[in-house]
């Protein structure tokens, strides 16, 4: 599980049982996940599936006026393009790699021929997209209820659960268009977590340096999701 070409680093390859495996990984694709790499846009058909197996991928949703806010964060724990196996064929929301890395990709059709035999991928997938939707719930309350500080937290939180490593490359700007912030407000937040300790921050680079520290800080959204996922072992 170390071999960084090994689809198995995601957590929903690596629970299909071996027989499903035999089928779909040869038709798996590993390609890279660049830092800003847009993989579709709202209303886009879906022609491939992506795995994330060491990057993470932001769901947003885009106003008229070019404002942006994310939904939820989608790495080595999901798939993208979920809505090609629910039915729906389009995506809803813009798909953009916020930390840089790689995914395996599917052919859509594939993966709806393996959804469609009602096996255990079927299953893995529906209690994947019920997590998923506990955590676009819960960022709709968090974002409406909890200060920025609080966000932040929760942001780096459900990032660092989608890493190998403590530390992620991201500008106060892209985090302050995720969170759909203004970006004065996450420089503030971000300069408290920094004088407590719980973070180190320099040009785009964090590194969190007392994860128990931000959990506390953190609102109950956060934990909410991580019990979600745990429960559905996912």
């Amino acid at each position: 599980m170390t071999n960084s070409r090994d689809p198995r680093r995601n957590r929903l390859l690596a629970a299909l049982p071996p027989l499903e495996q035999e089928r779909i990984f040869p038709r798996l694709q590993r390609v890279p996940m660049p830092l800003g790499k847009v993989l579709c846009e709202s209303g886009d058909v879906l022609r491939h599936v992506y795995f994330p197996t060491d990057c993470i991928v932001s769901l947003l949703h885009v106003m008229e006026n070019g404002a942006s806010a994310e939904i939820a964060v989608v790495g080595n724990d999901g798939i993208i393009g979920i809505a090609l196996f629910m039915g729906g064929e389009t995506m809803p929301s813009r798909a953009v790699v916020q930390s840089a890395g790689h995914a395996y990709r599917l052919a859509g059709q594939q993966l709806k021929e393996e959804f469609h035999r009602n096996g255990q991928t079927q299953l893995l997938l529906l209690r994947y997209t019920q997590a998923l939707i506990t955590q676009m719930a819960q960022t709709a309350v968090c974002n409406r209820h909890h200060s920025v500080d609080q966000q932040l937290c929760r942001w780096l939180l459900l990032s660092l659960d989608r890493l190998s490593s403590n530390q992620l490359d991201m500008t106060q700007e892209l985090i302050a268009n995720m969170l759909g912030a203004r970006r004065e407000g996450v420089t503030e937040a971000a300069g408290k977590l920094q004088k407590l300790g719980v973070i180190r921050y320099a040009r785009g680079h964090i590194t969190v340096l007392d994860r128990e520290r931000l959990e506390q800080l953190c609102c109950e959204c956060y934990g909410v999701v991580r019990t979600e996922t745990d429960r559905l072992q996912l």
